[in-house]
């Protein structure tokens, strides 16, 4: 069992300076088990601690891992140059306590992107030599065609790249649209992919990172929701949490 006072267990949850958080408990504002607690060094276990702040339910948590149905014009940056960071879409104090993108989608690309305050799974999920495969699904200028899969099947040579580049698996699932899946991650990889293969991409979605897909999460463009550890598992996590 491990405990932690409230002022410490506050601040690491990203509601402020120890100072804020110390004057919020004082003025009553925090609420644990349905009652109130002024007493900052007060301790509490924190296996399924939940807290109340202005109203709001919370559970602690010495990590998040949470996925974001990412909409379009947002970067995946903690300072973004052109558009709203990712960041914004989510409670202020996430951004206190350093969540960070799991790898990036560009800034017009949607879909499935994980995010954690968790540095070692952070890096251990964004190395290259890890191989987890990754499911897009892309819209296309002009129709889609046997021959197009083909060569997306069998590798494109892309610039400034030694070898071919080949999806693991590639499919026609619309006149429009393919369903593509990758393992490198390579810069603007599946747009430069179509350009090599004479076509072009008009819009891009990742619906699914392993075996964890977005619909399988249920939640609409611009929300999150937090990662069960099983969940994680299924994005070919490299450790268990």
């Amino acid at each position: 069992m491990s405990k932690i006072a409230l002022g410490t267990m506050l601040q690491s949850q990203g509601f402020g300076t120890r100072r804020w958080c110390r004057e919020l408990i004082e003025s009553g504002e925090l609420m644990v088990n349905g009652a109130i607690i002024r007493d900052p060094r007060a301790s509490f276990d924190t296996n399924n601690l939940r807290f109340t702040i202005y109203d709001a339910e919370w559970i602690y948590r010495e990590h998040v891992y949470i996925c974001i149905n990412k909409p379009p014009n947002f970067e995946c940056s903690r300072k973004p140059s052109s558009h709203p960071g990712v960041l914004t879409l989510l409670p202020e104090q996430f951004s206190r306590r350093d969540v960070q993108p799991v790898g990036r989608l560009d800034h017009d690309t949607t879909g499935m992107l994980l995010m954690s305050d968790d540095g070692a799974f952070i890096h251990a999920q964004s190395s290259p030599k890890r191989h987890v495969p990754k499911v897009y699904v892309a819209t296309t200028h002009d129709a889609v065609t046997p021959e197009l899969i083909a060569a997306l099947k069998s590798g494109v040579k892309l610039h400034d790249e030694p070898a071919p580049m080949a999806a693991l698996r590639c499919e026609q699932v619309a006149e429009h649209e393919i369903e593509i899946v990758l393992e490198q991650g390579k810069y603007h990889q599946v747009k430069r992919m179509l350009a090599a293969a004479g076509n072009h991409c008009r819009a891009l979605r990742r619906v699914a990172i392993g075996e964890l897909t977005l619909p399988s999460l249920d939640i609409e463009e611009g929300a999150w929701c937090y990662l069960n550890p099983d969940q994680i598992t299924s994005a070919g996590a490299a450790f268990a949490i």
